[in-house]
């Protein structure tokens, strides 16, 4: 990531009273606001409860009609609820949270996260693959997991079956996060259940979903992005043709991630994605030592907190009613059910980001657009 593209992406002002952590996951929870959507309000209105105060009129707007924000009883539960399982809340801006995850641009404002915290501040590595591995992949991932952990490396997976349950028992004793699909205090798959209470008392389970959240498929995609966003580097052990390990690795190379894979046999269908990666670019794993290779020199610069704080948001300009209609439609018609980045369409526009983005907000909140991982932008179904 390049210096102008890291300091486009700086932190909001993190809360620092219990009344601005209710707020932020208020307007979190509220009906059509994303993670991106969240930054860009809070940009737009300067607190968490200014931007809920505005919530309402900026749905009308956009043809929301009867929007309600979260009621305040849906976030108190909540809060109950993770207080009862221990849980954590980590905010974007904290000196906790991630600081590589806080470089991407779709960046959950919040994560709930049970167990050490700070094994966050350590190097961590992605390891992710097919669910249904082999037992060479399996092996493979146990000792890859084990000697990066040996040489003081976090192991980052999903929990799931395969090859994630191998990296994440290896690295146990050493460090391993678990990026949770649903609530970070349900645990799938159900089998998993004696890891993911082991991963609570030695390493750390993260989520970006409420608590008790059921997970259903649309969740792993973004789960997926977190797990590549929070790490150095994403290595994919085994992964067909088309899967989730390989959703990870776009991501991972979206975030400017570097990307390894373990190669396999063409004839296994397990091994066909990674080595597809390889053949497109991506570096060639035999041990430990080919990934420590592969990190990059230096970690990017991290902001000194007090430099973060002197970041004030900025309101965006204001622009008549017929000019954001205008805007509105532009967007509309460059837009079409095949997914662009959200640069893409401020280059296409020929308009700055300070005009195309609160025009972003206004279609996302009426579900006349959709934002998908890495920042995607398309025309809602």
């Amino acid at each position: 990531m390049t210096e102008e593209q890291h300091s486009s992406y700086h932190p909001p002002l993190p809360p620092t009273t219990e009344e601005d952590r209710f707020s932020w996951l208020r307007l979190l929870r509220s009906r059509r606001v994303g993670p991106t959507t969240f930054r860009r309000l809070l940009s737009e209105h300067g607190t968490a409860q200014n931007a809920l105060a505005a919530l309402p009129e900026v749905a009308r707007a956009a043809g929301e009609k009867d929007y309600e924000i979260c009621p305040t009883g849906v976030i108190e539960a909540e809060l109950k609820v993770a207080k009862a399982a221990k849980a954590q809340l980590l905010c974007l801006g904290d000196v906790l949270y991630p600081k590589f995850l806080a470089d991407i641009s779709d960046a959950p404002p919040l994560l709930w996260a049970i167990g050490d915290t700070s094994l966050l501040n350590r190097s961590m590595i992605a390891m992710v693959g097919a669910r249904n591995c082999s037992s060479l992949g399996a092996r493979m991932a146990r000792a890859l997991a084990h000697d990066l952990g040996a040489k003081d490396n976090v192991i980052v997976s999903g929990l799931a079956r395969g090859i994630d349950t191998a990296a994440h028992l290896a690295s146990l004793k050493t460090g391993t996060v678990a990026v949770m699909a649903g609530g970070v205090d349900v645990v799938y798959p159900s089998e998993n259940a004696g890891l993911a209470n082991d991963i609570a008392h030695q390493g750390l389970r993260v989520s970006e979903q409420p608590m008790g959240m059921r997970l259903q498929a649309r969740h792993f995609p973004r789960r997926n992005r977190i797990i590549s966003g929070m790490s150095q580097a994403v290595v994919v052990v085994e992964a067909a043709a088309k899967s989730g390990s390989l959703i990870t690795a776009r991501d991972a190379l979206d975030q400017g991630r570097e990307v390894l894979a373990v190669p396999g046999h063409p004839f296994d269908a397990r091994a066909a994605g990674c080595n597809m990666l390889i053949r497109d670019g991506a570096q060639l794993v035999r041990n430990a030592d080919d990934v420590i290779a592969a990190l990059p020199m230096q970690e990017p610069e991290q902001l000194a907190l007090d430099q973060v704080l002197q970041e004030a948001p900025r309101p965006a300009p204001k622009r008549s009613l017929q000019e954001t209609a205008q805007l509105h439609t532009q967007i509309l018609n460059r837009l079409g059910p095949s997914p662009v980045a959200e640069d893409q369409l401020i280059r296409d526009l020929q308009a700055s980001a300070g005009d195309v983005g609160p025009a972003l907000v206004d279609l996302e909140l009426d579900g006349k657009i959709n934002r998908q991982a890495g920042g995607l932008l398309s025309l809602a179904h």
